[in-house]
């Protein structure tokens, strides 16, 4: 019996992920892919397949590719495998170990086995064994570890808006991968960003460590960043980051960057912005449950077109 192989265009997709996340790329080859995207609606398609498949783990492919060239492909190139089967088949190969793979922290790992996450476009809250409420933005994925000793919340990826339940014998922690967030009784946001974690206090105060030790106390109303060595204050009022859990993406002065980073969870298919345009200052307030309508009035308010090519590809780039 012959084996099953996937369509040429899903093929073609594999060839560029492998290009693009196993190596460095440079202008010349990006404006290829980009072409290649536009060319035709089943590019971008078969595209944000392999996205949805991979689940955002580019670590893991660049990983396994730098170890054993071309073997990402192989694993790419299963027919129909889910996350689970591409996880296993990786797995198979002796080179990610438990340790190195929960290292890695990719999404794809991260939905595969944390205790608690969202999808695509989903917000969820839910009540925990101490009486807390946790709400999770979407594409977010968190492990809770109660015992008789100590409560604690691992923030994997995403963002995270806790309502803690009082408990003067076990203080809660948010583990994030900059440090922690402790406190007894009070309400308050996390966010793991790129190379940082963001914190801002919405109720009471919170005590912030990091993992080189250094400590600091947030009051109510107050938010800083956890950086590798150092913890930064923030400007202004920063509970407006909570609006999420109303479905809108509040901004008073982020980079376009940022705040298509922001859309991202909650968009299908491939958003690209060009280099060009990533630094513009944005503010307003957007509808997350309707990315295609933010997007628009992105455009009637900077200095950017959107193109959509199909559900599937969206460019942002200069006018």
């Amino acid at each position: 019996m012959s084996k099953a192989r996937l369509d040429p265009v899903s093929e073609q997709a594999i060839d560029w992920m492998v290009r693009l996340r196993a190596g460095k790329t440079d202008a010349r080859m990006q404006e290829r892919f980009n072409a290649w995207l536009a060319l035709d609606p089943a590019h971008a398609q078969a595209w944000a397949r392999l996205q949805e498949r991979l689940g955002g783990s580019w670590n893991t492919l660049r990983t396994l590719e730098k170890r054993l060239p071309g073997e990402a492909r192989q694993v790419l190139l299963q027919p129909h495998g889910s996350r689970r089967d591409m996880l296993r088949a990786i797995g198979g190969l002796g080179l990610l170990g438990g340790g190195l793979w929960l290292a890695a922290r990719s999404p794809l790992g991260d939905n595969l086995l944390a205790d608690l996450h969202t999808a695509r476009g989903q917000r969820q809250t839910f009540t925990l064994a101490d009486g807390s409420r946790l709400s999770l933005n979407a594409q977010s994925a968190v492990d809770v570890q109660f015992d008789p000793h100590q409560r604690l919340i691992i923030l994997r990826h995403g963002e995270l808006v806790i309502q803690v339940a009082a408990d003067a014998q076990r203080p809660l922690r948010v583990r994030t991968a900059q440090g922690s967030i402790q406190a007894l009784g009070t309400r308050f946001l996390v966010s793991q960003e790129p190379q940082a974690t963001r914190l801002v206090v919405l109720e009471h105060s919170v005590q912030a460590t990091l993992r080189n030790g250094v400590q600091r106390t947030v009051l109510e109303g107050q938010a800083v960043m956890l950086q590798a060595d150092r913890i930064e204050p923030l400007a202004g009022n920063q509970g407006f980051r909570a609006d999420w859990l109303a479905g809108h993406l509040s901004v008073l002065d982020d980079s376009l960057e940022q705040v298509v980073n922001a859309l991202r969870p909650y968009s299908r298919g491939f958003v690209r912005v060009d280099p060009q345009v990533r630094d513009l200052r944005v503010q307003g307030v957007f509808p997350l449950n309707d990315p295609h309508r933010a997007f628009s009035a992105l455009a009637e308010t900077l200095p950017i077109r959107v193109d959509h090519y199909s559900p599937w590809l969206t460019l942002i780039r200069a006018k």
